[in-house]
């Protein structure tokens, strides 16, 4: 059972830091990730002063825990004092002992969604030794509070997918430590970074007809990732706020086809949405693991969870800590503006050297389908054979030529269906232009007639292209990713 700390100067010390000789340690785990990178910065914030009236930049320490120092901000990290990095696996529990001790507050904002489509699954059962570990960790070590971000859902457990059920059942074990706990409970984050925000932006950016599964049907509340951080650094000065959970969400309810088309408009594109009941959270993976950066094994579980409706249906959380919260339309600008900020910004020296190799595939991708297309035209204007003027032959350039171009519209986007279509393309046609090199060779018609010497120098120039196509498509196919 929950032993709770019932001494007033100890509880006291959270709500009052200018107390003479009172020193709070708070622990970030995550530090480098979506949420925990944002709430470095805040933390920031507060101790230089510009945050909180209650509490004292001298009397807050920061601890962050990552599993790889060089995730972190070297920015952030050269403005703060009395800072400390830690280099843990949380999953081993002397890792989380070592992360834990003399901390007084600990953000628990830890969430694994790793490893393959096929064994996406596995993620739930790591999650739930890493939150055991930190639990039995935090009590040995006398923790305060915890405070825990974690899934918006209602219902009972049978009807949870895999994901949310996860996030349920870490808030449990957490709770069954001796600390203080705080959850708090979101649908949809909206920030750049974020895998459902990522997988919106790049759809609707890309796609301007969408088959998509029932569940873009389905309600959510989505909230702006500075409110969301906003929530969780001012709990910890908040008494109110120990040992309960809370829902938070924006002022919109919405659905994701909603969001889409909202989205749309603020880009003044129009889009086409096609709802495919039977489409299923599996195929819907695989197709926005194609269409956009995002694993098949992250957009498994996001899609997952938005089968549920995510819906605040208790507020308190907004008469204990008032926010002005930024409606949907108002995140996406925010959103936006992030992102044209870090593209401006973005230190060309630092880009990784896979990254410089990606863009020279891309750019031998996209000419060599443009060269594709001009060698192929030439069949019907410096070309002796008549059988190509055929309807079967001209049905077969027809979409040959479409699918070359759907080829080029999805690689100019970056996306792995693309990719895909140039390199299927590139290995039909090799293969068509190799049988028309042996008809010459052995005298033997496998396709048409046998080609002139003008068309096997035609011939043997295609298939050096259609290899350049088939290698440059398979490097971009198994790089172009940027989540999980």
């Amino acid at each position: 059972m929950k032993i709770k700390t019932e001494s007033p100067e100890l509880s006291d010390m959270f709500y009052d830091c200018k107390q003479k000789g009172v020193h709070l340690t708070i622990l970030l785990t995550g530090a480098s990730g979506f949420i925990g990178s944002r709430l470095l910065k805040e933390l920031v914030k507060i101790k230089e002063g510009n945050q909180n009236d209650t509490l004292d930049s001298k009397s807050l320490s920061v601890r962050c825990v990552t599993r790889n120092k060089r995730f972190l901000s070297s920015e952030t990290i050269k403005k703060l004092e009395n800072f400390e990095i830690v280099e843990a696996d949380l999953s081993k529990y002397e890792d989380c002992k070592r992360a834990l001790e003399n901390i007084d507050i600990a953000f628990y904002l830890v969430h694994s969604m790793e490893g393959s489509s096929r064994n996406w699954k596995k993620f739930s059962v790591k999650e739930a030794q890493t939150a055991e570990n930190f639990s039995k960790a935090a009590d040995e070590c006398n923790v305060k509070r915890i405070i825990y971000l974690g899934g918006l859902t209602h219902g009972n457990e049978n009807e949870l997918s895999q994901h949310m059920l996860s996030r349920k059942h870490v808030g449990e074990i957490l709770k069954n430590s001796k600390s203080s706990v705080t959850i708090f409970r979101a649908a949809v984050i909206l920030g750049s970074g974020g895998g459902s925000f990522e997988m919106l932006r790049y759809l609707v950016e890309r796609l301007p007809l969408m088959v998509c599964p029932k569940w873009v049907q389905t309600k959510c509340q989505p909230i702006f990732l500075d409110d969301v951080v906003a929530y969780l650094s001012k709990s910890m000065l908040v008494r109110d706020t120990e040992d309960k959970t809370f829902d938070i969400g924006g002022p919109d309810v919405l659905t994701y086809m909603d969001m889409m088309k909202i989205y749309a408009r603020i880009l003044g594109k129009s889009i086409i949405i096609l709802i495919i009941p039977f489409l299923t959270p599996r195929l819907s993976s695989y197709w926005v693991d194609l269409v956009t950066p995002i694993k098949a094994s992250l957009a498994r579980p996001l899609i997952d969870s938005l089968k549920h409706e995510a819906i605040v249906k208790d507020d308190s959380i907004v008469h204990l800590i008032p926010l002005k919260l930024k409606s949907f339309e108002e995140s996406l600008q925010y959103c936006l503006i992030e992102e044209n900020r870090y593209k401006k910004n973005k230190d060309p020296n630092h880009v990784r050297k896979e990254k410089t190799s990606l863009s020279l595939n891309y750019k031998i991708l996209l000419t060599s389908l443009i060269l594709l297309l001009a060698i192929g035209t030439t069949y019907y204007f410096l070309n002796s054979r008549t059988q190509f003027l055929e309807p079967f032959w001209l049905s077969i350039a027809i979409i040959w030529y479409l699918l070359i171009l759907f080829a080029i519209y999805f690689i100019r986007y970056g996306a792995r269906l693309g990719a895909l279509l140039a390199g299927i393309l590139a290995w039909c046609t090799l293969a068509f232009w190799l049988f028309d090199v042996y008809s010459f060779v052995f005298r033997y018609s496998v396709i048409v007639n046998e080609p002139g010497n003008d068309e096997i120098l035609r011939d043997v120039i295609g298939i050096i292209i259609a290899s350049f196509t088939i290698i440059s498509s398979h490097n971009i196919f198994h790089k172009i990713h940027i989540h999980g």
